[in-house]
């Protein structure tokens, strides 16, 4: 692989203008499919083989023209204080409201009157119009929602307060400035780390061609398959991250190798022969990761995964070929001017230079693996504890789906939200849709059983269909939509009220997709896990090392998800992160962070432990070989990691909460992984084991594939053993 990669870089080094012409075109391409392509008409929500999914078929099959997934939408009202809703003024105003929307859009099925559907709270001081739409939230034209979030300005006019909640008013989620400023911080960094502005603008400028190109194509077929709002979200924050770190690594080795004193072309091959196999490594862990979510049998999360993928392969196409396309046009300008000078006047010496000055004043990654192999238990001991104090909030993980009630108080859903869960309970934010597969007997029955378990606010009569052998019962819960009582309550009537009695509706929804990534989550783990150790195992030919590496993985995100509880369920310093309402973790929020941190992590460690591998091969004790990987990646892997850390925590400025809970776990993730298992516990891990940790069975090793990653055979090949290459070199490129 490394001498196809490295015939791959001189190409592109040698024909940059057609290489930067073709990724150039793609993306006039993509944006100009994404700005001509019609918007979404649909966002469905699917879960095969799930309870409600089938009560949703039923009603679909049963109740022709019921519109059961179009949109819906509640105004909710609110009197002044010493008012009620049902006083002559207040009540003419709802009445204007109620005949504004039924005559507002020919989208909307029905419009409830609240006097005569009995939705006035007790008090009298709240009302609310329930408005059903025959198409779904995506598909509404913005008349239709101008309409809607019109309505009731007379009423407030008189002094009522009108809020809308529902999922009629679904929007993209704003990021805001977030993720511009993970950008700069990233900027920063590769400014520190290169000491030019040149290669520090190189990976950013790629990642953010490579977003674009993926997010454009997201957009443009988004119509076509069916994608909804966080599909483009997640595929920036992944891609962005990726993109600049992949890139990172591409001109990091192309630096190193002109120190040396190669010629540009000679290095660009190079760097992508070796730093290159690298990349491609680990950007095959994160696209099988990602593409691998389709186990759970979710079509949204698969066509999240298999969006991801597709920008996480851009990114590496990029690094491949455009980044050494454009170091064709840097040449030694991507070095800094002090560099510059020294490559320019010690010519091939300037390598033994700065190896003589590296061993005359180690650099901090080089004091920092010679701390860890004096101190290995210690180490160890401190990195796994943390680790493990950080998870044990983990041990109260509660998954579900975030409602209006995750919203921002600034936001008009989450203001009607509040507004009725004071006037008549939470559970009205929520309401259950039982479905009876029946006659009217067996309804009757299942309302009866229904109205006595605990945790029911109220039951409606049954509503038959024109056959008479389905009916829909409404049952309003006490609690709100995401809590354990609402839950349980919805497991409660799947037990007692038979197999022909189904329990649907946005809030059973949620709670069967809760349950249906609970269920696979132990299953993809596995899958993700043993994918890490044998695909480890053929890179660093070992047994032990893929072992640790996949152990050291596993310690980081249940770390990281532990952070996720206290933050974002507990409450733990929810302020700081702009958590206005406690709840259950995000269902897929556990599957996500093992596929995505999966393939990070081993980015990290490959990075890391090629470089040990290969010098201890090459005859250095195992303390030396662990020094010598920490002193040539230990620089690179940091400023990988801080941009990945930036990038995804520009994203907990979001006001959608499941975006700033990825973006938080995420940032986490990385920087346990990165800091505490990749750069503590895998050094002492590796000091204390000595020998043995490069231990393979000889049957195994002639079994496992050479892969090659470090590109070990392309030096052999280019014949560059202790000086610059010659005429191999030549050959091989010829060739």
């Amino acid at each position: 692989m490394a001498t196809f990669l490295y015939r791959l870089g001189r190409f592109a080094f040698r024909r940059r203008h057609l290489v930067t012409l073709l990724w150039v075109a793609l993306l006039a391409v993509a944006g100009a499919g994404a700005a001509t392509a019609p918007a979404a008409t649909s966002s469905s929500f699917s879960m095969p083989g799930t309870e409600a999914q089938k009560a949703f078929d039923l009603l679909e099959e049963r109740f022709p023209g019921g519109s059961a997934d179009g949109a819906t939408a509640r105004v909710v009202f609110k009197a002044p204080d010493g008012q009620k809703m049902t006083d002559p003024a207040n009540k003419a105003r709802v009445d204007k409201a109620v005949a504004d929307l039924r005559a507002g859009s020919d989208q909307i099925a029905n419009v409830t009157d609240p006097y005569a559907a009995q939705a006035v709270s007790r008090d009298g001081a709240t009302a609310y119009i329930h408005v059903s739409y025959k198409v779904n939230g995506m598909e509404l034209t913005d008349a239709t929602r101008d309409a809607l979030t019109g309505t009731g300005e007379e009423a407030r006019d008189g002094g009522l307060t009108v809020e809308i909640g529902g999922d009629a008013l679904q929007a993209m989620p704003e990021t805001g400035t977030g993720e511009i400023i993970g950008v700069v911080v990233a900027g920063i960094v590769l400014v520190i780390t290169f000491g030019s502005l040149v290669a520090a603008g190189l990976p950013l400028l790629t990642a953010i061609i490579g977003v674009g190109i993926g997010v454009s194509s997201i957009t443009a077929l988004a119509n076509v398959l069916d994608l909804g709002s966080t599909t483009g979200t997640l595929a920036t924050m992944i891609g962005l991250a990726v993109g600049i770190d992949y890139a990172l690594f591409i001109v990091s080795r192309y630096r190193a190798e002109l120190a040396e004193g190669r010629e540009p072309e000679d290095a660009a091959g190079r760097a992508v022969g070796t730093a290159g196999s690298a990349v491609v490594f680990a950007g095959l862990t994160v696209v099988i990761a990602l593409v691998g979510l389709a186990v759970v049998n979710i079509p949204m999360l698969t066509k999240m995964g298999v969006a991801a993928a597709g920008t996480v392969a851009i990114a590496v196409l990029i690094a491949l070929t455009f980044i050494p396309a454009l170091l064709g046009y840097a040449g030694k300008r991507i070095l800094g001017r002090k560099a510059r000078k020294a490559l320019a006047e010690g010519g091939n010496a300037a390598g033994a230079v700065a190896e003589a000055a590296d061993a005359a004043k180690p650099n901090a990654g080089t004091r920092w693996a010679r701390f860890v192999l004096r101190r290995p238990v210690t180490v160890l001991l401190v990195g796994v504890v943390g680790l493990g104090a950080l998870a044990v909030p983990a041990a109260s993980l509660e998954m579900g789906l975030p409602d209006d009630g995750a919203q921002p108080t600034s936001t008009t859903q989450r203001r009607a939200y509040d507004l009725l869960s004071d006037g008549f309970g939470p559970g009205f934010n929520g309401p259950l849709m039982v479905v009876v597969d029946g006659d009217k007997a067996a309804a009757a029955k299942a309302a009866d059983t229904i109205k006595g378990l605990d945790s029911v606010a109220a039951v409606t009569p049954p509503t038959p269909n024109k056959a008479g052998d389905t009916a829909m019962i409404t049952v309003v819960p006490k609690d709100r939509p995401s809590s354990t009582a609402t839950e349980d309550l919805v497991h409660d009537i799947r037990e007692k009220t038979g197999d022909d009695i189904l329990v649907t509706g946005q809030t059973a929804m949620n709670i069967d997709f809760s349950q249906k990534m609970n269920d696979a989550l132990l299953p993809y783990l596995a899958l993700v896990v043993g994918l890490a150790f044998l695909l480890l195992m053929v890179v660093f030919r070992s047994v032990l090392v893929p072992l640790k590496a996949a152990l050291g993985f596993l310690l980081s995100v249940v770390a990281a998800l532990g952070a996720v509880v206290a933050v974002f369920q507990w409450g733990w310093l929810g302020s700081v992160f702009g958590v206005e309402q406690t709840g259950p973790i995000m269902s897929m929020m556990p599957i996500f962070m093992v596929g995505v941190v999966f393939g990070l992590a081993m980015d990290y460690e490959v990075f890391l432990v090629t470089r040990m591998r290969e010098a201890y091969v090459h005859g250095e004790r195992p303390g030396e070989a662990v020094v010598t990987g920490f002193r040539h990646g230990a620089r690179v892997v940091t400023a990988a990691a801080v941009i990945m850390i930036a990038v995804f925590a520009g994203f907990i400025g979001a006001s959608e909460q499941m975006v700033k809970m990825i973006g938080f776990g995420l940032a986490a993730a990385v920087l346990f992984d990165a800091f505490v298992v990749r750069m503590a516990i895998v050094p002492a891990v590796l000091a204390l084991l000595g020998h043995k940790a490069w231990w393979l069975p000889r049957w195994l090793d002639r079994v496992l594939p050479n892969v090659d990653v470090e590109g070990e055979g392309l030096r052999k090949r280019l014949g560059d053993e202790g000086g610059r290459p010659g005429e191999p070199e030549r050959e091989l490129v010829r060739a």
